[in-house]
């Protein structure tokens, strides 16, 4: 989402004068768009920030005085904080008020002081925000719904993003088809919990998910759909018709589970637990029968014990992964798990070490599966040696091969000759190699 983000944040500087540059010592505003779902990333802002002082003192015939901003949601957590340790970032702002940049920037130049924005507007922000810019590439993310009601336990997101706002189905469809006229061959639905989209129809009513991607799916041009990331509780049975029915939705799915023991989910504040979890991916594999799931796992849980961290593994074992994010708790400020009994640092290093030597087992015995089958790859960039191409399979895959350079932006069928640990080797088939 932040991709899509800072995309838009670009769409609304354009009209400024502001385009994009390849990087820091060139520009004359620098926005740093955050996360705050784990420490590391919150921290890496400062550290970043730091590198980035020098800019503020370049003189002005080499293109100084520099703006520098922080977006996001590190921006919506710690704004007092961010103008704290950095007191030279002139704009501090979160992630549902990027519509108000202009804005923002006259403010920052008129006053010499800093601004901050983080308050939740009343109205979407996407209703002032201006027609996207299609990217260079055939795939684009396309947000449909942000924040999230459900305030799991160890989770910032609704309280950095807001509560859950669905955006009207006519306007995603509007994007969509956007999206599609500028050539783009593969859009993926956002959302913090995708899946419980209930937007407006263009009639009055409210669509789920599925009812969505099966009307995006009629858009003439768009041969790919994909949605992330999923909460268990909201997959209804509509949804899992669309993967039954719908031949443009690819056949993989990001379904967090975050733990196997039911001790942990509910103390997660989860609604679901390992049984109920499982008859899910029965049910998604009963109406697609070669859908591969990934997933993300926490270790390390405050109150987690020995047992609960076999039955994860257990559960890993028994469903199967293609791939899977996995992390080793970090509090987060604010949130209940963080006032309770923490794990100690090295059984979450070790639990994570096992869990992610699980998990990468089964990744690459699903990649080595693949070779000998035939599978549609849109190639999206070149390679590292002249004459590869590299694309995504239907499985989000990384596929390389040597093909010609027209075919960047084209969906090919590859007969996959090679599995690797994080991607797979193909070749051209019959006529398309001809």
């Amino acid at each position: 989402m932040n991709v899509y983000d800072s995309a838009r944040m670009a769409d609304v500087l354009a009209p400024l004068g502001y385009t994009p540059v390849d990087g820091a010592a060139g520009a004359d505003m620098i926005i740093l768009n955050t996360c705050h779902i784990r420490e590391k990333a919150a921290e890496k802002v400062y550290s970043e920030l730091g590198r980035l002082k020098g800019l503020k003192d370049r003189p002005v015939a080499e293109g100084g005085p520099v703006i520098i901003a922080v977006a996001g949601c590190v921006a919506q957590a710690e704004g007092a904080e961010i103008l704290r340790r950095a007191p030279y970032v002139d704009i501090v702002f979160g992630p549902q008020t990027y519509h108000r940049l202009p804005e923002m920037v006259a403010r920052a130049g008129r006053a010499g002081g800093a601004v901050l924005d983080t308050e939740f507007p009343p109205e979407p922000k996407f209703d002032g925000l201006p027609e996207p810019t299609a990217g260079k590439g055939r795939s684009a993310f396309l947000t449909v719904q942000e924040g999230c009601d459900k305030f799991c336990t160890f989770c910032v997101v609704p309280y950095t993003r807001g509560a859950e706002y669905s955006r009207p189905a006519a306007d995603v469809l509007a994007e969509a088809r956007h999206y599609a006229a500028a050539g783009v061959r593969e859009i993926t639905l956002l959302g913090q919990n995708v899946n419980c989209y209930h937007g407006e129809g263009p009639r009055g009513g409210e669509w789920g998910l599925g009812r969505l991607i099966a009307e995006i799916a009629e858009i003439v041009g768009v041969d790919r759909i994909r949605y992330t990331t999923s909460y268990p509780a909201d997959m209804d049975g509509s949804l899992i018709a669309a993967h039954r029915d719908v031949a443009e939705l690819m056949p993989f799915l990001h379904l967090p589970v975050q733990s196997g023991s039911d001790r942990v989910l509910a103390a997660m504040n989860r609604r679901h637990g390992g049984a109920e979890y499982r008859r899910l991916v029965d049910k998604l594999r009963k109406a697609r029968p070669d859908l591969a799931l990934s997933s993300d796992f926490i270790v390390g849980f405050p109150g987690e014990t020995d047992a609960d961290f076999r039955q994860t593994l257990e559960m890993v074992e028994d469903i199967g992964f293609t791939q899977a994010y996995s992390f080793k708790y970090s509090p987060r400020p604010g949130t209940p798990a963080s006032l309770e009994p923490q794990v100690d640092d090295q059984t979450k290093i070790d639990r994570l070490a096992a869990l992610q030597e699980l998990l990468d087992s089964q990744q690459r015995a699903f990649n080595e599966g693949c070779v000998g089958r035939v599978m549609g790859v849109l190639f999206d960039c070149r390679g590292r040696v002249p004459g590869q191409l590299v694309g995504r399979s239907p499985y989000m895959q990384p596929v390389h091969a040597q093909v010609a350079e027209s075919l960047l932006g084209t969906i090919q069928p590859l007969r996959i000759t090679g599995g690797f640990a994080n991607s797979l080797a193909g070749a051209l088939t019959g006529s398309a190699a001809a």
